[in-house]
């Protein structure tokens, strides 16, 4: 702030924001909340797989395996000697559990972004339904006052949109994969 006249951007959030910020972060939460054990686990095996912790931990595990493997670390016996066969049927077994956990993740991302994409698609459509009224009610007004309307625009806005007509149109327009 300046001159301190401002108002801080929290303060200016009207309340409605905020509820919705509110309504949108509880969903969330329940989102979370109602994960399996499974889910839970494999979320945080994927998080932890992709961090910077992730890959120092296993550039120093298989770093010290090579070394102690080569010779290079005097003291340790060489249990694995060059091609480290142990070592690569370990990181295939690994790549197989990791590959398969993010798998998991990814799947119960999806269905998330498929919940919020439908909560998107209500709101839209209720919007929709609104702004429809609006208009309609518009017209009603303009009508009683005598004022004309311009357009046949306005005329198809303010009809009721039919959402089977709407899908079966969008069925017919767009290719398929």
């Amino acid at each position: 702030m300046a001159n301190g006249s401002e108002t801080p951007v929290a303060d200016t959030v009207s309340s409605a924001i905020r509820r919705n910020v509110e309504a949108v972060a509880k969903l969330e939460a329940a989102f979370l909340e109602e994960r399996s054990r499974t889910d839970r686990i494999a979320d945080a095996i994927g998080s932890f797989t992709g961090s910077l912790k992730f890959v120092v931990v296993h550039a120093v595990f298989y770093g010290f395996w090579i070394a102690v493997n080569t010779g290079f670390i005097p003291g340790f016996p060489r249990f694995d000697p060059f091609p480290f066969l142990l070592l690569s049927m370990l990181v295939s077994l690994e790549a197989i559990f990791l590959s398969t956990f993010l798998l998991m993740k990814q799947n119960r991302m999806s269905r998330r972004e498929d919940l919020r994409a439908h909560h998107g698609l209500q709101i839209n459509l209720l919007a929709e339904k609104e702004m429809t009224m609006v208009l309609q009610m518009l017209q009603s007004i303009s009508t009683r006052l005598g004022v004309r309307l311009a357009g046949a625009e306005i005329e198809e806005l303010s009809e009721e949109t039919s959402l089977e007509l709407l899908a079966s149109e969008l069925r017919e327009k767009l290719p398929e994969e």
